[in-house]
């Protein structure tokens, strides 16, 4: 990618972003350039989630997405501009913002086998068959009713709206983005890992706060499931005390 300047800009409501040239003592945000592609794809996917609604968003293909934005005049179809960005977003070599976890999709069209899956329950949320859903429930018996389920399977769409959302919310800087939300085509979600909660504690579940709470003290115990984002870990994101992983074979 080439230099950045520092700058500020506003680009159809989106807020101020300061730009700077990538090195170890800067962090990378989106280029000025990108900035209308950026937020005008962000919108159109929010619109395609409104449509599809949030727990079938969770599922949807991207060319699913594709379909629905052509053929939903209140969506409108996506832009060559706005796919070519989205494009360059889940094949981008994410090292150079820090995060170095594995790709779990190699294509962006990537989909989610939905025979393959499971609603749970009051939660607007699914899991995938076999030791996702053997796990979640054993975890319900061993924790106790006060666990929930906060976010099981993403599709490409739905970690691209995450990601996009958390962008913006970080003012453009995608190094502290990826600190936060996986790139797209890097999300554990797509192949078994979920978020749990507790009963109650809302927003709370995904910040520090819920290691202090006897959900997790007692999921430590357990041999089946462990923390995949621990304080330090290798990928470069942010400790994640919710986010479970399965021990496979435990």
């Amino acid at each position: 990618m080439h230099r950045r300047t520092f700058l500020t800009l506003s680009v159809t409501g989106l807020a101020s972003m300061a730009f700077a040239s990538p090195s170890p003592a800067t962090p990378l945000f989106l280029e000025v350039a990108e900035l209308p592609d950026f937020e005008s794809a962000r919108v159109r996917l929010r619109r395609v989630r409104n449509y599809v609604g949030f727990a079938n968003f969770n599922l949807i293909s991207f060319d699913s997405m594709l379909y629905y934005a052509r053929n939903v005049s209140s969506i409108g179809a996506f832009t060559k501009r706005e796919l070519d960005f989205l494009e360059k977003l889940f094949y981008d070599e994410t090292s150079k913002y820090g995060f170095f976890g594995r790709r779990t999709c190699e294509s962006i069209t990537s989909a989610i086998d939905t025979r393959e899956t499971v609603k749970i329950p009051h939660s607007g949320h699914y899991l995938f068959k076999g030791e996702p859903l053997k796990a979640f429930k054993q975890l319900q018996k061993d924790v106790g009713p006060s666990l929930i389920l906060t976010s099981g399977v993403r599709s490409v769409p739905k970690q691209m709206d995450l990601f996009l959302n958390k962008i913006k919310s970080c003012k453009g800087n995608l190094q502290q983005a990826a600190k936060s939300i996986a790139p797209p085509g890097y999300s554990y979600h797509s192949i078994g890992d979920f978020d749990v909660g507790k009963k109650g504690f809302g927003h709370l579940n995904f910040t520090k706060r819920f290691a202090a709470t006897k959900e997790f003290l007692k999921i430590q115990t357990l041999p089946y499931v462990r923390t995949r984002y621990t304080p330090g870990n290798p990928d470069g994101v942010r400790y994640e005390p919710w986010h479970i992983e399965i021990v496979s074979g435990a």
